[in-house]
């Protein structure tokens, strides 16, 4: 039967293939313990943020280096929505959200769903109002014009440690 693969041929064909695929594996170096984190650097959106947003834009300053952002965003067309993730020293996320939506919806959807306990925190000179959820925790301004939330799955102490980091520019 010349020209016609036999069952004998596929299994040596795929006991080829499973050699060439396990000596890949053995011999391209892979760190199972790396931290699959991917950092990002939000100097440039933060500066874009504060030469757009009308309120002053929130970002940490003098955080310890444990503290890694995660993710940045700045939305014009969404009510100048600022966004700034972080993974704390704990691998807890803790975020900064801030819009020229002040109100309480937007809020809720931000941490998500959490509630106002009617508990304020302060934090260095600033008054913050606790909220709570299921999800997420909140430290929350809402000013005029703006709201300032940090939120995430951090305790009540890693949020301070950001809303104490927080520098607050506009129009840089």
């Amino acid at each position: 039967m010349k020209g016609k693969q036999t069952v004998w041929d596929m299994v040596r064909s795929l006991a080829v293939i499973g050699v060439v695929v396990a000596g890949i594996y053995i011999f391209v170096p892979h760190d199972e313990k790396a931290d699959p984190t991917h950092v990002v650097d939000y100097r440039v959106e933060t500066n874009t943020a504060r030469r757009a947003a009308p309120y002053p834009v929130a970002a940490p300053v003098g955080l310890p280096e444990q503290w890694r952002a995660t993710s940045v965003s700045f939305d014009r067309k969404d009510a100048h929505a600022w966004h700034l993730g972080f993974l704390d020293p704990h691998g807890q996320y803790v975020a900064i959200e801030q819009t020229s939506d002040a109100s309480a919806k937007h809020v809720a959807k931000v941490t998500h769903q959490a509630q106002p306990t009617g508990e304020r925190q302060q934090v260095g000179d600033l008054s913050w109002e606790r909220w709570e959820g299921e999800k997420y925790d909140a430290l929350v301004r809402q000013e005029q014009g703006h709201a300032t939330v940090v939120t995430g799955t951090g305790s009540f102490e890693e949020l301070a440690t950001m809303a104490a980091a927080l520098e607050f520019k506009q129009g840089q």
